[in-house]
């Protein structure tokens, strides 16, 4: 699906070093009017936390602000992403080194990304992009956003000199260099492709046509491989929880958003927190992930939105028939086609370079792995290229543009049908007026239930029943995908066929389908490639929808029946733990009778353990005695591959439950442990065995037990891991050791809670959980991780009033 006309585009590089002078003070000061002969100016305003305010007169000063403060918080991290974009790690870095795309989980040696990323530039697809008119191609404020945001960066490279950087990271390091338009666009081309041909880098930038001595097919099953790719895709650490409430839920009557994005803690996919404002024409405040001078997660006066990421595909896989004699040509329709050859050349740093032919077709590139998977070989009789949805998506930079400005869930609508831009995210929102909205008009290929059954390889037999994904026959051009009419890309779903829904009351998502956003209205009839209907949903999904249930109703103990601002705070930070409210009280049956057991490190005696559980509050909080146990329970329960021989041998995890799914009671069913189960015996003697060989007490609370570094600090984590049921989604790493949970990786983010109260400063309170810099000499590298260790919240600032009366205010005027 890739477009394949190369054409010679011409890339400007933005401004050389000008005059122009900077300072800080202390208070606000008025931004000057823009004079003829400055290119750019912006006023920078720096609040408590690090919270960057940005006030320019257009939306180039925008981007030339908000570059230059991102900068001082974050360069090494971002100027470490444009080397990968550019193809540049193994020059920088070392051919046999890897990178983690922490934003999916993928890690990839740094010669096979280096290819991925060359193959890309060679065929120009992201100056093909940039060269369209919109709303293919950017809007004009996307562009100056751009030229903007290069003018700022380069600015502060030459304000600070590389080799007086602050962060230590990469002070002086020969690979952070002035950067260009084409840099930060090919920045957005790699977001973009995040959840599609990003899993792929390896088995993309690596795949090559077959030896003599090649295997002639994938020794295991299409069963089995679709059982791995479900598990390795459940395995993306990438997730989100959001909940929109409507004037029926509100205790004011107005709307309230809770955005609560799950995303890694560490790497390039992380927020940095902004306020953005052009008088009289923008002014919307959040975050943005880095490298992207737009508010992808906040709000402006009257509306609130979030995202989670979808359930729906953005890739096929395509099986290639291949031409006998010939690896390198493959059939359509019975007729020959050559794949396009790539020659590319990767640099290394003594000045030598590796030499690689890639390869694509109609379909898209080969490739030979996913997900670290290597499932599609390339044998002398067929190949697998991937159609990526994303690859022609430059629109999500006109959609934030506009969603920037825009004032209801009604008019979020309509830029979302309008520009079809957002690539793999639902959209929860709410406004002023009190509508509540969910989406998911994301990009999506083109795929009938009917078509991916006819289409279907003998892979895709197995991974359309099981997954959703089609893996589609490439020898017939009939199996192209669809085209709807009111789609602007070729081949992708249009929006009158994806899901969304405007209620009055609420609605939530945390990762599962579309179907059960509103138990009230389950949305239904949509093509499977986009998600499941009438299934069993997450633990994680069931808790948001209980919990703000008993909420609207009164049954969770609280005054009132009706939402409240804090109410709403105390709701995420609540550290319920639904595996717990579903399973202890059978657990605690179990250790009643079964006072030993035979775990992973051979047999425990469970009375004490028991008498820790039978006291825990069933909340991840610090200082919950029996918290750590049951996360190493629930750990051991998820393991299936119990060794043979052991009593639990023999049963999965599904075997678990004593009362199954009912689709007519979706929020409380499954439930129940199932005691006669043999793996909880065994899971539970191996939680005991876990903390016991590691030296940690069976009562161990999170407070000593599961923290994340700063330096020399521990900071202890409350919340715990999603797949759990903990809605405060926080996955720690297990150690292994009697340090008990170490470091995040990945969890809550970017957390904030907007009400709409009727005057013109919406009502928020946030925190961004990792703090807003990488650099670990920063002022802003843990304070906000602090804070959230102790559950408290930075008040928005949004209003003029609000902003200056922060008493930690700093303002920078630049220009150039």
């Amino acid at each position: 699906m890739i477009n394949r006309s190369i054409y010679i585009a011409t890339v400007s590089l933005l401004i050389s070093a000008c005059g122009g002078g900077n300072s800080y003070s202390s208070g606000q000061k008025p931004i000057d009017p823009v004079v003829e002969d400055s290119a750019f100016r912006a006023e920078i305003r720096r609040g408590e936390y690090g919270m960057v305010h940005i006030k320019a007169n257009d939306y180039a000063g925008i981007g030339y602000g908000y570059s230059y403060a991102f900068a001082e918080d974050n360069i090494c991290t971002i100027a470490d992403v444009y080397v990968t974009v550019s193809g540049e790690r193994s020059k920088y870095f070392g051919p046999d080194a890897s990178w983690t795309m922490t934003g999916n989980g993928t890690t990839n040696n740094n010669l096979n990304s280096d290819f991925f990323f060359k193959l890309i530039n060679a065929e120009q697809r992201v100056e093909n992009l940039m060269a369209q008119a919109p709303p293919l191609g950017p809007l004009p404020e996307a562009q100056a956003l751009v030229k903007g945001y290069v003018a700022g960066y380069n600015r502060y490279l030459r304000d600070v000199g590389v080799e007086n950087l602050p962060d230590p990271t990469c002070r002086g390091a020969s690979w952070v260099r002035p950067i260009t338009e084409l840099d930060v666009y090919r920045r957005f081309y790699q977001l973009a492709l995040l959840g599609s041909s990003a899993v792929a880098i390896n088995g993309i930038g690596s795949a090559q046509p077959p030896g003599p001595n090649s295997l002639s097919a994938n020794t295991s099953s299409p069963e089995q491989i679709a059982q791995q790719l479900g598990e390795a895709w459940q395995g993306i650490q990438i997730g989100s929880n959001a909940i929109a409430l409507g004037s029926e839920a509100t205790a004011n009557g107005k709307g309230m958003l809770l955005g609560n994005p799950h995303f890694p803690w560490d790497g390039a996919e992380r927020f940095h927190q902004a306020h953005m404002t052009i008088p009289g024409t923008l002014d919307t405040t959040g975050s943005a992930l880095f490298g992207v001078p737009m508010i992808l997660i906040g709000h402006t006066q009257n509306l609130a939105w979030s995202h989670t990421v979808s359930s729906a595909w953005r890739f096929t896989p395509y099986q290639l028939t291949l031409v006998p004699g010939d690896p390198t040509s493959y059939l359509v329709d019975g007729q020959p086609e050559a794949m396009l050859a790539q020659e590319l050349s990767v640099e290394l740093a003594d000045g030598t370079a590796v030499s690689r032919t890639l390869y694509s077709t109609r379909w898209g590139p080969v490739l030979t792995e996913i997900l670290g998977l290597p499932v599609f070989p390339w044998t002398p009789a067929v190949a697998f290229a991937l159609a990526d949805a994303n690859a022609l998506n430059f629109r999500y930079l006109n959609h934030f543009v506009e969603t920037n400005r825009a004032q209801s869930v009604r008019e979020l609508l309509a830029i979302m049908q309008r520009n079809q831009g957002i690539p793999w995210v639902n959209t929860i929102a709410a406004d002023s007026n009190g509508e509540a909205l969910y989406a998911d008009i994301s990009v999506t290929p083109n795929v009938s239930d009917q078509k991916a059954l006819e289409c279907a390889s003998p892979l895709g037999v197995a991974t359309a029943n099981t997954l959703g994904l089609p893996v589609l026959d490439g020898s017939r051009a009939a199996c192209a995908w669809d085209n709807d009419a009111d789609a602007v890309q070729t081949g992708i779903i249009g929006p009158d066929n994806m899901p969304w829904l405007i209620r009055r009351d609420y609605l939530t998502n945390s990762n599962d389908s579309y179907w059960l956003s509103s138990p009230e209205q389950p949305l239904e009839g949509f093509f499977r490639i986009i998600g499941d209907e009438g299934t069993e949903r997450r633990m994680r999904t069931r808790l948001g929808l209980l919990m703000t249930k008993q909420r609207i109703d009164g049954s969770d103990g609280l005054p009132g029946t009706k939402f409240t601002r804090q109410q709403m705070q105390d709701l995420i930070f609540n550290n319920r733990h639904m595996a717990a409210e579903l399973w202890l009280d059978d657990l605690l049956q179990l250790c009643a009778v079964t006072p030993g057991m035979i775990g992973a490190g051979g047999p425990v005696q469970t009375a004490e353990a028991c008498a820790v559980l039978a006291s825990w509050t069933r909340r991840d909080d610090l200082d919950a005695p029996g918290a750590v146990l049951f996360r190493r329970f629930v750990a051991n329960l998820f393991i299936s591959d119990v060794p043979t021989g052991t009593a639990a041998s023999g049963f999965g995890f599904a075997d678990v439950w004593t009362t199954p799914f009912d689709v007519n009671d979706p929020v409380n069913t499954p439930s129940g442990l199932n005691i006669a189960n043999p793996h909880v015996q065994y899971a539970l003697a191996s939680a005991i065995s876990d903390l016991q060989g590691n030296g940690i007490p069976l009562d161990a609370s999170l407070r000593t037990h599961a923290t994340e570094s700063r330096g020399e600090a521990k900071i202890p984590m409350h919340g715990g891991p999603g797949g759990y049921g903990v809605f405060n989604a926080m996955s720690n790493t297990w150690s292994n050791s009697e340090a008990g949970y170490n470091d995040v990786v990945h969890g809550a983010s970017f957390v904030q809670v907007v009400s709409f109260d009727g005057d013109e400063c919406p009502d928020t309170q946030t925190i961004l959980t990792y703090s807003q810099s990488t650099n670990s000499e920063s002022p802003y590298f843990a304070d906000q991780t602090q804070m959230y260790s102790r559950k408290e919240w930075v008040a928005g600032r949004f209003c003029e009033a609000e902003v200056a009366a922060d008493r930690r205010l700093s303002s920078m005027e630049i220009s150039e």
